[in-house]
């Protein structure tokens, strides 16, 4: 009798099962829910207005998930529970929420429904900016040994910066909740009654450290009298690493989501990073690019260095056994949907629509006509801050050479090109502080989807460009974890490579550098360079006054 597993995928606007043969790694079945309140960044659903830079959600959301797409699958598949041996979850992180003791979200309680702080905080919130600034600031001053380790900043995304400004702004929500706690391991305790903390998260999210635990006390005393005791009243020591079992479905959840009691749930992972094994990623020096809303850049070394800019390097945080690091873009697909949703012309919307094809396939064709070079645009991908090297989500977006001859496509083609010289940047970043970087894999529905943005990618970096062959790589890589977690006398693994090597995809095209494209690109990205140092460094104070002056006069972006 085959024996299968689900991934559970909770991304930025929906969450997602897949089903998948354990031996054959198969994809049976994948079904999608859209999170009924979205990102909740104008007004709570209360009506309740918010400020700049606020990106919340409401776990009610991921429970309708819960009880919606697992049961869908088993159903499109035709596959029964009883043979259903292991679930994996993946999250987007840093998603963090405040709880009570028993695990109950602040925002379900009545009275902190109007109470903005009481809802999940959602991975690109950034109103805690002016948090994070004071706490990298402080940790400069202290000298404090950990902070390299995450490229000499600590973003405004990650948990403490997040929990600071809950303290600082609503210091009742702080007091009544028990634990602060990421999204992905609130979903495994609804699933197995078990409250963990998973490593990824910890490491990369929470400034947590292997050998050294997390930041002592006196630090966060530092920063406010308050939060010295933060770790220990508000989060967990107690860390599971990637690749265990969480625990087992509970009666409570086999109800919810139509799985058997007894069936094995693996530590929670985030979104990006569970994706090794499902690209069949088996060892160091091979970049994974997840690319999505935003971009995520992973790779694993034998070693520990400090590598400037990156998002953090945790031991055993992606895959046991290796030093796993973090990089990222925030902002890459929602680039190209900004494009689309406000400065693509009505005629071009009527021509696709006419021609039968999505407003994204119609500019792709408009652009891949275009040779490298020939729009004479170079693009800033910091519609969203920038994430890897300058960890700073106050710069902006920026064009460079437009002129009344520049058409749409040429600042389509532009845009896609500015997030592979970002990517390039990243990667020169881990090359010339020790960590190698030999070959390159990229996963997520652009990867997928649009050949054009694989190969200028390939152009840009120099390098072949490998693709997932997943329908869903994260959930795909939640699978095989949850046949981990199975382990091999129920019908699983008991290692993620032999896993990952079984039951993970990639596609049978690899993009490769056209030469003549690669010339033009590295006289382009020299030029980029230029203008991210000028605007990211020298006089990166251009772009905060001119945030700061829309945000003084009160306009907010739509």
């Amino acid at each position: 009798m085959s024996k299968y597993t689900i991934g559970l995928d909770f991304g930025t606007l929906s969450g997602r099962a897949v089903l998948v043969d354990v031996v054959t790694g198969e994809e049976l079945a994948s079904v999608a829910h859209d999170y009924a309140h979205g990102v909740i960044d104008g007004e709570l659903p209360s009506g309740k207005k918010l400020s700049l830079d606020w990106a919340l959600q409401h776990p009610q959301d991921y429970l309708e998930v819960l009880s919606t797409v697992i049961q869908a699958v088993l159903k499109q598949s035709g596959v029964s529970a009883v043979d259903v041996i292991g679930v994996g979850v993946d999250f987007t992180a840093c998603s963090v929420l405040p709880i009570k003791a028993d695990g109950t979200p602040l925002c379900f309680m009545d009275q902190y429904k109007d109470e903005p702080h009481a809802y999940l905080k959602l991975w690109k919130h950034h109103a805690a900016q002016d948090k994070a600034n004071k706490l990298n600031e402080m940790a400069e001053q202290r000298g404090e040994k950990w902070l390299s380790r995450y490229g000499g900043k600590i973003s405004s995304e990650w948990i403490f910066p997040k929990i600071w400004q809950v303290l600082d702004e609503a210091p009742h929500i702080y007091d009544e909740a028990d634990y602060f706690i990421e999204a992905s391991d609130w979903t495994v305790w609804q699933l197995t009654g078990v409250h963990t903390r998973n490593a990824c998260t910890a490491g990369f999210k929470a400034i947590w450290h292997k050998q050294d635990g997390y930041p002592d006390q006196e630090f966060f005393k530092s920063l406010d009298p308050r939060l010295e005791n933060v770790v220990e009243d508000k989060l967990s020591t107690d860390i599971t690493p990637i690749g265990q079992k969480a625990g087992e479905i509970t009666k409570k959840a086999a109800e919810l989501t139509g799985l058997k009691e007894g069936t094995a749930v693996a530590i929670a992972h985030a979104d990006a990073h569970v994706c090794f094994p499902a690209v069949k990623i088996d060892g160091p020096g091979k970049m994974l690019d997840i690319i999505g809303t935003s971009s995520c850049h992973l790779i694993l070394s034998e070693e520990e260095h400090q590598v400037p800019g990156i998002c953090g390097v945790v031991e055993d945080g992606i895959v046991p056994g290796f030093f796993s690091y973090e990089a990222g873009q925030n902002c890459v697909g929602d680039i190209f949907g900004w494009f689309i949703d406000h400065c693509v012309p009505a005629e071009y919307h009527e021509q696709a629509k006419n021609e039968g094809v999505s407003i994204h396939e119609f500019l792709t064709k408009k652009a891949e006509k275009l040779r490298a070079g020939e729009n004479g645009l170079i693009a800033l991908d910091w519609w969203n801050g920038n994430r890897s090297t300058l960890v700073d989500v106050d710069l902006t977006g920026m064009i460079v050479g437009l002129t009344l001859q520049t058409r749409a496509e040429d600042i389509y083609r532009a845009l896609i090109e500015g997030t592979a010289y970002g990517t390039r940047k990243i990667i020169e970043t881990f090359r010339n502080n020790g960590v190698p970087v030999n070959e390159f894999f990229a996963s997520g529905g652009i990867a997928q989807k649009n050949p054009l943005v694989m190969q200028i990618y390939a152009d840009v970096i120099n390098m072949p460009v490998k693709v997932g062959g997943g329908s869903q790589g994260p959930a795909l890589a939640s699978a095989i974890f949850g046949a981990v977690a199975a382990g091999s006398e129920r019908g699983g693994y008991d290692d993620v490579f032999e896993a990952g090597q079984a039951m993970g995809k990639l596609n049978d095209k690899v993009y490769y550098p056209n030469p003549e494209n690669t010339k033009v690109y590295d006289s382009l990205y020299k030029e980029y360079e230029t203008l991210y140092h000028y605007f990211g460094v020298e006089f990166k104070g251009i772009m905060k006054r001119l945030k700061g002056l829309r945000s003084d006069i009160g306009i907010r972006g739509e």
